[in-house]
């Protein structure tokens, strides 16, 4: 129902162009009544196995059943055994990331990542992406492709670099305080852990959060979730339970902290969790609040809209 009232506003208001995210899979989702010029698959990771699974093949599949006839698809999967299912939905044309476009440059910088794009135009050297991680200039490759073949044409290189200095993605490895340094960060599945491990050993030179607040959803094994992040290195983590009914019991999320031998707390309401992870931390600690989209959007509006 949602989508579909979004698509009646969109033609309502005659967008001239429309950015549809796909919410679970791509086949059988609402979104997927839109045919559209471009299909874009950033990657292929082991999310909502449980209904889409259970194999990344399976969940590869649904994602695929988004390209249409005639649409150009830009693919940033790029394993081997998974790129066969996207191209037999023949479409128009396949734009594969490091063979027809990709990230060939891509270094930290003061607030982001500058990055030297390639696409079947050319090159777009020195963009700066106001965003943390090494994820991130494969996302811009990703972008500037979807775009170039939405409009069949080379992109001017201002143009986008232009674009991307007004880009601000709340919620995903944001810094929202200096001191104590805290860090909002959705890494709600297991990719999205290992993500954030590698963003804070790129970015920020391998130093480990002090404390950390964590609360997931039911779909996720805690104990995965903190090992994959490397939470094993912190001081404390602060136990606590999304806005949800699919929320953790924290005290599951607790036990799991413990098990990687780091002492932990549990402060069931987020807001509480955020206010004593900030009571405990000294002024030169690194605060991370991770997890569950739903724990970090609560503690963004605790740290940032209040």
């Amino acid at each position: 129902m949602l989508t579909a009232a979004a698509l009646r506003w969109f033609a309502d208001l005659a967008v001239d162009v429309a950015v549809l995210e796909v919410g679970l899979g791509g086949r059988w989702d609402a979104t997927n009544v839109a045919d559209a010029t471009v299909a874009v698959v950033t990657n292929v990771g082991l999310d909502h196995a449980e209904v889409i699974g259970p194999t990344r093949a399976d969940i590869a599949t649904e994602k695929a059943g988004i390209v249409k006839p005639g649409c150009t698809l830009v693919l940033g999967e790029t394993d081997p055994d998974l790129v066969p299912i996207f191209e037999a939905r023949n479409a128009e044309s396949v734009w594969l990331r490091d063979r027809d476009f990709g990230c060939v440059r891509n270094r930290v910088a003061v607030g982001g990542r500058v990055v030297d794009v390639r696409t079947p135009s050319g090159v777009l050297d020195d963009l700066l992406v106001p965003l943390r991680g090494p994820h991130q200039g494969d996302n811009a490759a990703c972008a500037v492709a979807a775009t170039e073949a939405f409009f069949g044409r080379a992109l001017d290189r201002d143009v986008v670099a232009d674009a991307f200095h007004t880009v601000k993605v709340p919620g995903r490895f944001e810094v929202v305080r200096r001191r104590p340094l805290v860090v909002l960060d959705g890494a709600h599945n297991p990719d999205g852990a290992r993500a954030l491990r590698a963003t804070l050993e790129d970015d920020l030179g391998g130093r480990k959060p002090d404390v950390i607040v964590a609360g997931f959803t039911g779909e996720r094994d805690p104990g995965e979730m903190l090992a994959a992040m490397d939470a094993g290195r912190a001081r404390l983590v602060v136990a606590t339970k999304p806005p949800s009914p699919r929320g953790v019991d924290p005290a599951t999320v607790a036990a799991a902290a413990e098990a990687l031998g780091v002492r932990a707390e549990v402060v069931p309401s987020v807001t509480g969790a955020v206010e004593r992870a900030l009571a405990v931390a000294a002024e030169d600690d690194f605060v991370l609040v991770t997890g569950s989209l739903h724990a970090v959007g609560e503690a963004r509006t605790v740290l940032v809209e209040a």
